[in-house]
């Protein structure tokens, strides 16, 4: 039992992340403007760290929407939109961006036809 709870002291997280950089489009939740582009940081099952210059602050709700490579989800690519809140933002110097960490509240998966 005690290596389980060091193991989370560690890292709390629930799924594996991946570094995998993918294009993304993400716009404020029933918002009016159009999608923004960007790319994913990382990825998990969870959760996404990208990189927009739509500006945001912790606690919005987005919609994203992005492949799911399947060295994340297990199945073939598929096209996922994802409605989450923002939890972080990493304000990068010297770049035209942030990086933006979304917790996902729910997807839906597009379906091969």
């Amino acid at each position: 039992m005690k290596r389980f709870v060091e193991q989370l002291t560690k890292d709390r997280r629930l799924s594996e992340r991946h570094d995998i950089k993918t294009p993304v489009r993400v716009r404020l939740r029933k918002g009016m403007g159009p999608d923004r582009r960007g790319e994913t940081r990382n990825i998990s099952e969870r959760g996404i760290l990208l990189a927009t210059d739509l500006s945001l602050q912790v606690g919005t709700m987005v919609d994203v929407l992005f492949k799911m490579p399947e060295a994340v989800s297990g199945k073939p690519t598929t096209e996922w939109l994802c409605t989450g809140h923002v939890v972080r933002i990493e304000t990068q110097k010297d770049e035209s961006y942030n990086g933006v960490g979304v917790q996902f509240d729910c997807y839906e998966v597009s379906r091969a036809s």
